[in-house]
């Protein structure tokens, strides 16, 4: 088992920025990668961004390309993810999520732990 505790996110105007926190618990040895998933009203859960623990390899949506940056620190099993020149259409709930399995990380279902999710609200 693996137990992950969101922080971080909140209310900021557009244009802005918010890093969000996901510390991992329990079965860390195991994890393959993290990743950051978010959903809005009435919206599937999308993929953001995800990096692999050992390379430190990054994937991105083209959405949040150049502008949102994940990164991992694998002593404090804790994986970041820093948002700059947000926009109202960023505004969401959203979730980490570890994989422990070598799948490709932009699918939901190659993750095994989700976090409780954090609201981000960008205001225009």
């Amino acid at each position: 088992q693996v137990q992950l505790v969101e922080s971080g996110g909140g209310l900021v105007q557009a244009g802005g920025s918010l890093r969000l926190s996901c510390a991992a618990s329990g079965r860390t040895f195991s994890i393959y990668a993290m990743g950051w998933f978010r959903q809005a009203p009435g919206k599937e859960r999308e993929f953001v961004a995800a990096v692999s623990r050992s390379a430190g390899i990054t994937y991105y949506a083209d959405s949040v390309k150049g502008r949102f940056t994940i990164s991992r620190d694998n002593a404090k099993n804790t994986v970041y993810l820093q948002m700059n020149s947000l926009k109202p259409e960023d505004t969401a709930v959203y979730y980490c999520a570890v994989s422990m399995r070598v799948l490709p990380l932009v699918h939901k279902s190659a993750y095994d732990y989700w976090g409780q999710g954090t609201q981000v609200t960008v205001s225009s």
